[in-house]
């Protein structure tokens, strides 16, 4: 496969990676960056998978400094989940997994939707907003407790959504992408909002997998963007300029003595070192974007298969790093 955009840093990634998977990489060290790619061109959107999930909590800290929300608003008050237990849950106990909402919504055949994903590589969403909402209404959080929960964060981000006036998809557009020069982030609600570079995933056996789009997916997972995105998001949270950026800061713990969470941001240690992370995985593709906000420098990685992106993301974080371009000059 041909290596493309900074050779070193593409030369470095493949090395680090088995299998010869296609890949997205960005780096970037004290305000200069570099990008590369391997096997899909340098301007492929990929799918970053619940990456987006620190996207949702940019865009929520975004809404508490504008007035808008704040950590105590209900989820009901801006979601038509009816008058139930679910209604009364807090923003903030949503942004740091504590809402005591499972994984997923119940219902919906969820079950068989997997099957179809492991089988025959579908998408395994895809629902609307409106489609969700209902399957919700009857719901009954469970103790609040850390929990992982992407149907919490799918209701987060419309509920910041409505409170702002805007579809999640747009706010996404233009609170983040647009104020941070994004131009390739997509937000894709069907296979429709697929763009001339959007890049299919694959599973370990290399077969094709369904893109993972779905208007209710969005909050959690349903964000596409480029190499050039990925280092221009890395720059903002390095010097602070992301809207948002509040949402890095640990407020409580995760999982474990040594995970702490903000507004789906993790903080753990790495070598002596304090990196804030989020990775992420969808059929077809596994991310990682991390910073090292100490040493001025961030790494985001999307590996266009189903094998984990961690541990080579996490090595490209603590490594040197060459000089690069500026990421104004970009």
């Amino acid at each position: 496969m041909s290596l493309l955009g900074d050779g070193a840093l593409a030369e470095r990634t493949s090395a680090l990676l088995t299998g010869g998977d296609a890949f997205v990489v960005a780096r970037v060290a004290d305000g200069r960056a570099r990008v590369a790619a391997r096997g899909v061109p340098l301007e492929s959107d990929v799918e970053i998978g619940s990456v987006s999930k620190g996207l949702t909590g940019l865009l929520l800290h975004d809404a508490i400094d504008r007035g808008e929300v704040t950590l105590d608003t209900r989820l009901g008050e801006h979601l038509d989940v009816g008058d139930g237990p679910i209604a009364d849950l807090s923003l903030g106990s949503l942004a740091t997994h504590r809402s005591g909402l499972p994984r997923l919504a119940p219902g919906g055949h969820v079950w068989r939707r997997t099957l179809r994903l492991m089988t025959h590589g579908e998408n395994p969403y895809g629902e609307t907003l409106a489609e969700l909402l209902v399957r919700v209404r009857d719901l009954r959080p469970g103790r609040a407790r850390p929990r992982y929960s992407n149907l919490g964060f799918m209701l987060l981000g419309h509920a910041v959504a409505s409170a702002v006036g805007l579809p999640y998809a747009r706010l996404v557009r233009e609170r983040l992408a647009q104020p941070l020069s994004m131009t390739g982030v997509r937000v894709p609600s069907t296979p429709d909002g697929l763009g001339p570079h959007s890049v299919a995933g694959t599973s370990r056996r290399g077969r094709t997998v369904a893109a993972w789009t779905g208007e209710a997916l969005a909050p959690a997972g349903g964000i596409r963007a480029t190499a050039d995105d990925l280092a221009r998001l890395l720059g903002a949270l390095l010097d602070g300029s992301a809207p948002g950026i509040s949402a890095l800061e640990p407020v409580a713990r995760l999982a474990g003595p040594g995970v702490r969470i903000g507004a789906a941001w993790l903080t753990t240690t790495k070598d002596g070192r304090e990196i804030t992370w989020h990775n992420g995985g969808t059929g077809g593709f596994r991310s990682l974007v991390g910073i090292d906000r100490d040493a001025g420098r961030g790494v985001a990685l999307v590996r266009a298969t189903n094998r984990s992106a961690d541990t080579v993301g996490l090595t490209l974080l603590t490594e040197a790093d060459p000089v690069g371009v500026d990421v104004g000059r970009r």
